[in-house]
């Protein structure tokens, strides 16, 4: 291959050294606008001097220097100095990578001087003179001079930097992706103290027959099935959790003893859910816990969730060893595929009898009297919710998969999204629209994950479209389990706060600011409490 000849190779190089200056220029031209605009934003809302003396002397230093101006002037020293401060800037850059770290400090304390000078001349509104701006000067020069001198090839600096900067990058990714996996381990996890609570209940419900007996006794209650009280469900394996959800109901209800908590749990937790609601009072409110394994027409045949929880591909992406970093880790975890977080869809199946009930979550606390949400008129909708899109990012869009016609042909994207955690539900206006229906359609629809990815907030979504009736945001404030920034006022407004995220109270990553909310409607001076948790 014939080699291009010296002089043609010296004027590409020349060519890209301009450039790359001319870009720098630039840049550094216009931070140093920004930087003096925002100074003089600043000065703006400064104070003015008492003494007239004072302001006059403010008024004419700012009326002879505009600094901005003299950045764009030619014949400025400003201008002067912000070139070579950029020039600099680069060699500084190309020292350090060719290891020429004595220049590059002498480039840095240079380039300290003549941001102190700029900087001088901006606080005090005097152009930069002769006398001031020569030494930098002719020091930057000398040294820019000895930096071009050293040869230091542009294109090879600059692809040299580039790889730098991408495995910087990809090192960034990878701690990012790494600090999401642990902080969701973290999240899942049980806490110690909780599971000595369960396995102190569990031996209390196996070894008690009289707690056995007294559940049979009250499984038949009438008090289950009337429409005349207030009925909340929860479907939960956390028992202290649920604790909370029902005692701060109770405390802060006008009439507690009208109030019904239906609890579903699993076979692990049954007898501890069992053993801690019969030997506890709630202010003489009903309590019914029953077990999710013990309903026969919840399976494969049925219901979609389950035959997709039983499939082999899904197993392997929710609990396999095998990680695909391009898949955000919190995609991945299984509760998404927990067959209590799907249950919410089965609530006329589970409770045949009842009219409308409240759903809560197992991370909300109650802090105010819920059975007023009884007598909303939800105008012939099925679900009553507290839409989330006041920030843009809760819209539909943001849930679903608009690039597939099957959502697309039937979805506004703009559409505003809503919060499970706090819902009413007519279960009368349920059974007639047949929802558990249009959920299975669209379980089975997204049984490939093409729809959404993750969650039962995109099934209910879609599930709930059309049906779905906006409540006032005070009755459901969300984000206490992430966001450190909630106003305190929204919170003391609201009738149900939503530990939602990550950052659960029972845990020792919870929020220190929220926690005491949470924390007020456990009784600590329950003996198993005391030897097992530590608040």
């Amino acid at each position: 291959m014939r080699r291009r000849p010296a002089e043609y190779r010296r004027v590409v190089r020349r060519r890209l050294s301009f450039w790359i200056w001319a870009l720098l220029g630039l840049f550094s031209i216009a931070g140093l606008i920004l930087f003096v605009v925002h100074h003089n934003q600043r000065e703006d809302r400064v104070e003015q001097p008492v003494v007239e003396r004072n302001a006059r002397y403010e008024r004419l230093a700012y009326k002879d220097l505009n600094i901005t101006e003299q950045l764009l002037s030619a014949t400025s020293f400003s201008r002067q100095l912000a070139e070579q401060m950029t020039l600099a800037k680069a060699y500084v850059i190309i020292s350090k990578e060719h290891n020429n770290l004595h220049l590059a400090w002498e480039l840095s304390t240079k380039i300290r001087s003549c941001q102190l000078l700029l900087s001088k001349a901006a606080m005090r509104g005097d152009p930069i003179t002769l006398e001031e701006a020569e030494p930098i000067i002719k020091s930057l020069s000398s040294l820019i001079f000895k930096a071009q001198d050293a040869h230091y090839d542009i294109a090879t600096t600059i692809m040299t930097m580039k790889s730098h900067i991408q495995a910087l990058e990809e090192r960034a990714n990878a701690a990012t992706v790494q600090s999401t996996v642990f902080g969701q381990l973290a999240a899942e996890a049980l806490p110690k103290s909780l599971h000595c609570l369960n396995v102190k209940l569990t031996a209390d419900w196996l070894k008690k027959l009289s707690l056995q007996e007294l559940a049979d006794d009250r499984r038949n209650s009438p008090r289950l099935v009337d429409n005349n009280l207030y009925h909340f469900c929860i479907f939960s394996d956390n028992v202290l959790a649920t604790s909370v959800v029902v005692n701060s109901a109770v405390s802060n209800a006008d009439h507690p003893k009208q109030l019904v908590f239906h609890i579903v749990t699993n076979g692990v937790n049954y007898g501890a859910m069992q053993a801690w609601f019969l030997s506890n009072d709630f202010k003489g409110s009903t309590i019914e816990v029953q077990n999710i394994e013990e309903f026969s027409w919840f399976n494969a045949s049925y219901a979609p969730i389950v035959k997709q929880l039983l499939d082999a591909n899904s197993w392997r992406y929710y609990f396999g060893g095998d990680q695909d970093l391009k898949v955000e880790p919190k995609l991945r975890n299984p509760k998404y595929l927990y067959l209590l977080n799907h249950l919410r869809f089965y609530i006329p199946e589970i409770y045949p009898h009842l009219e409308k009930v409240v759903f809560l979550d197992d991370d909300v606390v109650v802090q105010k009297d819920l059975t007023p949400l009884f007598s909303l008129d939800l105008h012939g909708n099925v679900n009553g919710a507290v839409e989330t899109c006041l920030e843009a990012f809760h819209r539909y869009y943001k849930y679903l998969n608009f690039s597939n016609e099957i959502i697309s042909s039937k979805f506004d994207p703009q559409t505003c999204g809503w919060a499970f955690g706090m819902n009413v539900f007519d279960l009368i206006a349920w059974r007639k629209a047949n929802v558990t229906a249009r959920y299975h359609y669209w379980q089975e629809q997204n049984a490939d994950g093409t729809l959404w990815r993750l969650g039962t907030l995109p099934a209910g979504l879609l599930t709930f479209y059309g049906l779905t009736e906006p409540l006032d945001r005070r009755w459901h404030v969300l984000g206490l389990g992430y966001d450190l920034n909630i106003d305190n006022r929204l919170i003391e407004s609201a009738a149900v706060v939503h530990f939602n995220g990550n950052m659960k109270p029972w845990l020792k990553l919870a929020i220190g600011r929220y926690k005491p909310l949470w924390e007020r409607y456990i009784n600590q001076s329950h003996p198993y409490l005391q030897d097992c948790v530590t608040i």
